[in-house]
């Protein structure tokens, strides 16, 4: 890639680390912009103006364009290399594995960690810590599913690592973080994530 990269981010999001794990493991130089959420810094109107008028991160730069969502920005990064299947349907289960992720694995095991280890359950609305037990319990479906998955074979896709691994690698390996998940319950998922951090060119979330 030729054009200028630029990733604006909150560092410890799970969601921009797909990112630039994604990159790291494709050896893509990244220059990185951080934005502080729990001080409103993609809210402003200068971000919403010129980064994301979702007023959300991470959203990739290249050049002048700007492409929110995490697995769309890895996808990018990743067109063309040995992270996406060489096979149509190998491909659209890579991206289904990735579209599981967004619906079913990181509004629980994601949002249980930023509400838990980040907010705070006292910071919580009633509403929120009404929906703790439900979204541990998904969560841990969520993992249960991925470890029978994983009792099978290496990798999500295939005979190799692909963009399905590090999108929900990104999660996964930090849901103890808060969310009341015990990650030694899932010996298939546990052994998969030890791979996921062997891998050429890794980098850890706090890089």
């Amino acid at each position: 890639m030729t054009e200028r990269l630029v990733l604006h981010e909150y560092a410890a999001s799970g969601n921009c680390y797909k990112i630039r794990l994604t990159a790291a493991l494709l050896g893509i130089p990244l220059e990185r912009r951080h934005y502080d959420i729990m001080k409103g810094e993609t809210r402003t109107p200068e971000f919403l103006a010129s980064v994301n008028a979702n007023g959300r991160i991470p959203v990739l730069q290249a050049g002048d364009r700007f492409l929110p969502e995490s697995n769309a920005a890895s996808f990018y990064l990743a067109d063309g290399s040995h992270l996406i299947p060489d096979t149509s349907f190998d491909r659209a289960d890579m991206l289904r594995w990735m579209f599981w992720e967004q619906y079913n694995h990181e509004p629980n095991v994601a949002t249980l960690r930023f509400w838990l280890a980040f907010v705070g359950e006292a910071q919580l609305s009633p509403g929120q810590r009404e929906q703790l037990p439900a979204k541990r319990a998904a969560g841990e479906a969520a993992l249960r599913l991925m470890d029978e998955h994983l009792e099978r074979r290496a990798w999500f896709v295939g005979d190799s690592a692909t963009l399905a691994d590090v999108a929900l690698y990104a999660y996964t390996h930090v849901a103890e973080e808060g969310g009341g998940f015990r990650l030694a319950d899932y010996p298939a998922v546990h052994a998969w994530l030890a791979r996921v951090a062997a891998l050429p060119g890794y980098i850890p979330i706090t890089a």
